[in-house]
């Protein structure tokens, strides 16, 4: 796995509240900074926490010496890989626009990001397995594939420190998705990529830490910032008819695992995507996609208009 060396990030470490310099010392990293109003970020067994907990959803109260790693859901990934495919299909829409952000990274530029990595996404497996790119990831828990932890409204790297940034089905779980999109920009060199996957109809999957979801343009508009280099569906129509089929007989039976069981057995709902025309899939869209460039010119009100590719006049 290409998961970049601790003393490589060390060096591009800030502090997320003032963003200088930070320094290790003990088991903690300190910024130097007087005026800063946190100078010390404790360790959490081989993490440093870099939140600015004034200003972040995350308590300080969290993260205590018995903090481990994250409870990863287990149920799909111990299942047999036939029942598991069914259950989660392959992301090949993330697959196919991975590869893309992969041949964009030209040169030595082969430093990635990847903002709420505590798991490998799904699709986006070739990252951690190119040989000539760095990967630096992060989220708010701990966990085996997270070099530091760290709130997204407040990345603590160095400005235009990185070549490219992955961040999947991150936006909806952030209270802030403009801020985050902008210390994305933040982060990356001039020219630097973004992929970015998010929820459009789906139901709340993270309860109190479900927050946003955006029709086509608005997703678009988030990265106004960026030349956009491709864009569209990650799951359709059909997908998210299986969502709502699953949630809708969760409430009637008081039983998420009557949920899931129905959502197995209406799985083949998923193909009914590939039958709807994109322009109206657009408007009934379970997930969407973003492929960008930074720039520095945003989007108008007027541009975001035009934009529109639906199916409604």
């Amino acid at each position: 796995m290409a998961l970049a060396d601790p003393e490589r990030i060390r060096k591009l470490l800030v502090c997320p509240r003032c963003r200088s310099p930070l320094v290790t010392d003990g088991d903690s990293a300190v910024c130097r900074t007087p005026s800063c109003s946190q100078n010390v970020f404790p360790m959490v067994g081989r993490w440093p926490v870099l939140i600015d907990f004034e200003r972040s959803v995350v308590s300080q109260q969290e993260f205590g010496p018995a903090t481990g790693p994250p409870h990863l859901p287990g149920l799909v990934r111990h299942l047999p890989a036939p029942v598991r495919r069914v259950w989660k299909p392959p992301n090949r829409v993330a697959a196919h626009n991975v590869e893309l952000l992969l041949k964009g990274l030209s040169g030595s530029a082969r430093t990635l990001l990847v903002v709420g990595g505590a798991t490998v996404g799904n699709g986006v497996e070739a990252v951690y397995r190119a040989p000539d790119v760095e990967v630096i990831a992060f989220d708010i828990v701990p966990s085996p594939v997270t070099q530091f932890i760290a709130d997204a409204h407040s990345i603590p790297l160095s400005t235009a420190s990185v070549d490219a940034v992955l961040v999947q089905a991150v936006l909806e779980h952030v209270i802030d998705p403009l801020r985050v999109v902008a210390e994305i920009h933040r982060v990356l060199k001039d020219e630097g990529l973004v992929y970015a996957e998010t929820p459009f109809l789906q139901q709340v999957h993270a309860g109190a830490h479900d927050f946003m979801r955006y029709t086509a343009s608005g997703h678009r508009y988030l990265f106004r910032r960026f030349e956009e280099l491709s864009a569209g569906l990650v799951t359709g129509p059909g997908t998210q008819l299986l969502w709502s089929v699953e949630h809708l007989v969760r409430g009637l039976t008081h039983s998420a695992l009557a949920g899931r069981a129905t959502r197995g057995l209406l799985c083949w709902l998923r193909a009914l995507d590939h039958l709807v025309p994109e322009n109206f899939a657009l408007d009934d869209a379970s997930a969407l996609y973003f492929l960008g460039r930074k720039r520095e010119r945003a989007m108008t009100a007027q541009e975001i208009v035009a934009y529109y590719r639906g199916a409604q006049a």
